[in-house]
């Protein structure tokens, strides 16, 4: 197993638990919000999708798929096009509603598609180059890609188990 195996798992795993959490719901259910300070699983979904979305691109040095594939427009959300969840008020995770659960699984699938052609052109080397000097010390690629990989498997567990209990209160 090499570097890119581990990776793809990884984010495999990611696509495994997304599916599972939004799968066959309503706008209703994706929209529900345990109380007004939580996040709905259309905005969990959505935000480390665009986390992914943005991160990969940067990284590969290519346009967003959210602008790129015109999901800002699909999604047609009253939020910046540059938007990605990071730092939103409650208003504007309630602002987050999407049409339908497909919607939301189309841009989780065509970024977890795009995410793996990139890990499929990486070699280990790689993984030191530095992408963000922002921080002390500067990431490297390598802890970039187990940073989003880490975040969107927490935000994926938290769509679970907001889906766990609203289904338990149905």
């Amino acid at each position: 197993m090499n570097v890119t195996d581990i990776l793809t798992d990884g984010y495999s795993r990611i696509q495994e638990t997304v599916h599972a959490a939004v799968e066959g719901l309503a706008p209703d259910d994706l929209h529900a919000r345990l109380d007004d300070g939580a996040n709905s699983i259309a905005w969990l979904v959505w935000h480390l999708t665009r986390v992914q979305d943005d991160h990969i691109a940067d990284a590969a040095g290519t346009e967003q798929l959210w602008t790129a594939q015109d999901w800002a427009g699909r999604f047609d959300l009253p939020l910046p096009a540059d938007a990605t969840g990071y730092g939103q008020s409650s208003k504007e995770v309630a602002a987050v509603r999407v049409g339908s659960a497909d919607l939301l699984l189309g841009y989780y699938d065509a970024v977890h598609e795009n995410t793996l052609a990139y890990l499929r052109g990486l070699d280990g080397h790689a993984l030191g180059r530095v992408v963000d000097e922002g921080w002390d010390p500067p990431v490297t690629l390598g802890v970039r890609l187990i940073s989003v990989l880490s975040d969107d498997l927490q935000h994926a567990g938290q769509a679970a188990f907001v889906r766990g209990v609203l289904e338990r209160r149905a």
